[in-house]
């Protein structure tokens, strides 16, 4: 039986990743990178900001100018604020959960609560909110799902990841969870090889857990 559940965040509980990775490809490609939007979402999505600038410095050949992230997140931060929406399903499908939940996500916090935020889904989640940040691990490590869990009180056994992309998903396995993949036409072959278990809907995703 599930004890509790624990969300990423962006194109999980918030429909932000189209916004973030078209902002990310724009300015590189200013630089001379190039990429194909579903190739961020399999390449980028759920990892370190930092390893995808390198991604982008390998593919440049050289370094990125010193204002790059600071100018990213200044962009980025400036539309989530106004263009961020929930999940589909997501608002119903927590109004409806009986067990403890969280969110544990790889970018910094005041990026989760801000999105979180502008999504309506800031109150369901306070003081249940765990970011890469805080412990300097991010997936496909597995420490900030075993962080969550231990921090909401539960062994990996009681509880499932839900997750919709491959770093993710790798650091769900990795640290011992069940981990449930949403997925979103792009990332489908990625979440299943790597061990999720696919869902489409959170309808879909209340039936599999029996909710």
């Amino acid at each position: 039986m599930v004890k509790c559940i624990i969300f990423d965040c962006d194109g999980v509980l918030v429909d932000t990743e189209k916004i973030g990775n078209g902002i990310l490809l724009s300015m590189a490609a200013e630089l001379g990178f190039e990429m194909k939007l579903e190739d961020a979402y399999r390449d980028f999505n759920g990892r370190n900001l930092k390893e995808c600038f390198q991604e982008i410095e390998k593919g440049i050949g050289k370094k990125l100018p010193e204002n790059f992230e600071s100018d990213y997140r200044e962009r980025s931060f400036a539309a989530f604020k106004t263009q961020v929406k929930p999940m589909e399903g997501i608002v119903s499908f927590l109004e409806n959960l009986k067990i403890p939940y969280c969110v544990a996500s790889s970018g910094p916090v005041d990026k989760i609560r801000l999105n979180l935020e502008v999504a309506g889904l800031l109150n369901k989640f306070e003081n249940k909110i765990y970011s890469a940040y805080e412990i300097n691990s991010w997936k496909p490590d597995p420490g900030i799902f075993l962080h969550a869990a231990k921090e909401m009180g539960f062994d990996v056994e009681d509880c499932v990841v839900i997750e919709d992309s491959k770093a993710g998903v790798m650091a769900g396995v990795r640290g011992g969870f069940t981990v449930y993949g949403f997925a979103n036409g792009y990332n489908n072959t990625d979440l299943e090889q790597e061990g999720a278990i696919l869902f489409n809907t959170y309808g879909e995703l209340s039936a599999l857990l029996k909710l």
